[in-house]
């Protein structure tokens, strides 16, 4: 039985970043699943997350095996969803993603955390962005505003949760899908530890911009951690 690919979204914007992504997969024949996060106003915001995923993977036949693919924020939720779903996962993909920090929080050390407080500070939220923001990342105007439409902008106790620490992982092979230079730290410490590696010159949202290639990188990932075979 071939694996179905789960394409989590990170909890700051919506579906749609996965969206046409896995109309290409499909395409070729693979199951998808791109559960919605929910959007909770108060902590634990990643239990209510994970319960989003669980409860969409609910209505999957229970032994069929999955692929985990985590965007972003979603990639440190992916151990915990993995544990959580009591089902088959054969695989962990990280696509331009946080790798899993064992407990410590969003608010990581460095730039990002200072921009947060400054931010926060100021009575904002994060992500703010607008159109102009996302013109030149998401170039396409009608997939811009859906993604616009989505955004989840957090209220501050969202970065500052510490998130779960999940035993055992991986208990599954991993691989990493490097995007921009953003999650440099991240590809490192995957390819550390010996995981199958791609890089795409590319944004963040690559996967609007360019969803036949991240595809075929994705795919190639896959089959190199033998969860699917050579064509």
């Amino acid at each position: 039985m071939h694996p179905r690919f789960v394409l989590v979204h990170s909890p700051l914007v919506g579906p749609t970043t996965w969206a046409l992504l896995s109309d290409e997969l499909r395409r070729r024949g693979h199951g998808t699943l791109v559960p919605g996060l929910a959007s909770p106003t108060e902590a634990p915001f990643w239990q209510q997350h994970i319960d989003s995923v669980v409860g969409a993977l609910a209505d999957l036949p229970a032994a069929e095996p999955v692929v985990l693919v985590g965007h972003s924020g979603a990639g440190p939720l992916l151990p915990a969803i993995g544990r959580a779903t009591c089902r088959p996962v054969v695989a962990y993909i990280f696509a331009d993603a946080g790798l899993p920090t064992g407990g410590e929080s969003r608010m990581s050390t460095g730039g990002f955390a200072d921009f947060l407080r400054e931010h926060y500070a100021r009575g904002e939220r994060f992500p703010n962005w607008r159109d102009p923001d996302l013109r030149d990342i998401v170039p396409n105007p009608a997939l811009r505003a859906r993604v616009i439409a989505e955004l989840r902008p957090q209220p501050l106790a969202f970065w500052e949760e510490r998130l779960p620490v999940v035993g055992n992982w991986p208990d599954a092979p991993g691989a990493y899908l490097q995007f921009t230079p953003a999650y440099d730290a991240d590809a490192q410490r995957a390819r550390r530890l010996g995981w199958p590696y791609r890089h795409l010159a590319g944004n963040h949202f690559h996967m609007l911009v360019d969803p036949t290639e991240v595809t075929d990188a994705l795919l190639d990932l896959a089959r190199d951690i033998r969860v699917i075979p050579n064509p």
